[in-house]
């Protein structure tokens, strides 16, 4: 029996973005984002799945692109992967003791990789030959018979390869040509299924295009759902146009949304170990060496590099995700006491008037991953993100799960956004019904991608949240670290707020409730492989 007096019951809430592909093989339960009243988690995004390539090839794609280190990636496919395909993936995902329910895209890059090899994929004057083409349709299409719910392709070009092999190279759906993509899209217009994806923020026209593809002049129109709409604090006004272009597209045929983290996006990193590094020279320079620390160490104590670096970080305009504001990072922990809580920016005016990079340098130079810090790089105006939480053209996800395991931690990004329209309602200034953003985290989500969750009725799975609203609080935005016991006990960012959430059930079974799971939980399977509509 389940107690739910003063308490709102919901139905289980959907995530449309993780990186859950990895840990789900060794952690099925995939408890961070169940104890939260998640009972539905979506793989495969970013062009990235595990569905086709081999143990060394997911670490070079996942391992620094996620933030997961390449060793857990690699060690967890080699004693976990028994298939050879989308419909011998299934199969092993069923047999799992899931916690939550899992739906999938099946990856662009994933497919490119296993077909063409990494070298080969990866090589802008190589062009996939018509077997190749083939051979991918056929991948996409049984991925599609098997229920999936799409394909991810990924534009963006400061998503960079791990390892030897093709280190620093970009992701291999960036190499795809326009051919190659038509093709692929054909199969998801004609199934009706969705694209995910990324354009590149530094190439406009990835952006159009990508835009346009949803629209049906001719043929039928595609739904895309495309990363992401957030209120950057590098480039202000840019937030005025994603709604705007949703709708224009919307309006003229198209089935098009943009993804919305509906929280404020905060980051940490220890040391220069943060992907937002990628998207300038200088950065991705350093990041290429992180796997050999003393060439990085040598690298940034180097004065020609620090000029480099200085350039890149003077540069205010243009597309960019990070702000470049050093004063606008603060220290968290470092062997230097003396530093934490200030910025870097305030540590170089201690220090006699030391440029900001050089005062960020310095510390990474002399304690390199034992200096955090955080900042916050998007989604800073409450007012903003209520008013892109309302948009229909928006949908409320893009929490990366699974991924970026130092560096962030939206597991309970639905909380915090029902914490929101709480406190708004409460001091008699709604901007929606708690009614309304449930159904945005639910139903509406369930019903764009064709799958049977998102809702409470006679007859339906029972996947379903007790949440006690007088504990939507502050505890919600808290730090916290837990370890992963199977991947070394490394320590990763994750969410506490255990009394808001009281029960969780997954198929009507209970789960989890007030911080605690129920002991059949990563024992016996509760969560389904959940196919879109055919």
């Amino acid at each position: 029996m389940i107690d739910a007096t003063g308490k709102w019951v919901l139905p289980g809430i959907l995530d449309i973005h993780t990186h859950y592909d990895v840990e789900v093989l060794a952690n099925p339960g995939l408890t961070e984002s169940l104890r939260h009243g998640v009972t539905t988690v979506f793989l495969g995004s970013c062009s990235l799945s595990t569905v086709h390539v081999g143990a060394e090839e997911a670490g070079d794609l996942f391992g620094r692109v996620e933030a997961i280190p390449r060793r857990h990636v690699v060690q967890t496919l080699d004693e976990h992967k028994t298939w050879s395909g989308a419909a011998e993936y299934v199969r092993a995902l069923e047999s799992y003791p899931l916690g939550p329910n899992v739906a999938a895209f099946v990856g662009h890059s994933d497919m490119r990789v296993a077909q063409m090899g990494l070298e080969r994929a990866t090589t802008h004057d190589i062009t996939p030959s018509a077997a190749d083409l083939a051979a991918m349709e056929r991948m996409l299409d049984e991925a599609l018979n098997e229920g999936f719910v799409g394909l991810s392709s990924q534009q963006l070009l400061f998503d960079k390869l791990d390892g030897d092999v093709c280190r620093s190279r970009t992701l291999p759906s960036t190499y795809a040509t326009r051919s190659e993509k038509r093709r692929l899209n054909a199969i998801l217009r004609k199934r009706r299924r969705a694209l995910q994806g990324g354009p590149d923020v530094a190439r406009p026209q990835t952006l159009v295009s990508m835009v346009l593809s949803s629209l049906g002049i001719g043929r039928p129109k595609l739904k895309v759902s495309l990363l992401s709409a957030a209120d950057i604090k590098a480039i202000p006004g840019v937030i005025h146009l994603f709604p705007l272009m949703a709708k224009v597209i919307n309006t003229l045929g198209g089935d098009f949304r943009w993804q919305h983290l509906p929280v404020p996006f905060e980051v940490y990193s220890d040391g220069i170990d943060l992907p937002v590094f990628e998207e300038f020279g200088s950065g991705a320079a350093a990041l290429h060496l992180s796997d050999k620390l003393s060439e990085q160490q040598a690298l940034l104590a180097d004065e020609g590099y620090r000029r480099w670096f200085r350039k890149d970080y003077d540069k205010k305009y243009g597309p960019r995700v990070w702000h470049r504001d050093f004063f606008d990072a603060e220290i968290v922990e470092c062997p230097d006491e003396t530093v934490i809580g200030k910025t870097f920016g305030q540590v170089g005016l201690d220090r006699g008037g030391l440029h900001p990079v050089d005062a960020f340098l310095d510390l990474v130079v002399e304690y390199g991953d034992k200096v955090r810090w955080r900042t916050t790089i998007s989604n800073h105006r409450e007012d903003v993100l209520n008013t892109l939480a309302a948009d229909p053209g928006i949908q409320l996800g893009f929490s990366d799960a699974g991924a970026h395991l130092r560096n962030m931690a939206f597991y309970n990004f639905g909380l915090r956004y029902l914490h929101r329209v709480h406190a708004a309602a409460q001091v008699g200034q709604p901007f929606m019904t708690v009614e309304q953003a449930v159904r945005r985290m639910t139903g509406e989500l369930a019903d764009w991608y064709g799958l049977d969750a998102g809702y409470l009725r006679v007859g339906a799975r029972a996947d379903a949240v007790v949440i006690d609203p007088a504990h939507l609080d502050a505890t919600l935005d808290a730090y916290a670290e837990s370890p992963i016991e199977d991947w070394g006990n490394l320590s990763r960012m994750v969410n506490r707020n255990d009394d808001t959430v009281t029960a969780v059930l997954v198929n009507g079974r209970y789960v989890f409730g007030e911080g605690v799971a129920d002991p059949s939980h990563g024992v016996e399977r509760s969560g389904e492989f959940l196919r879109a509509d055919t």
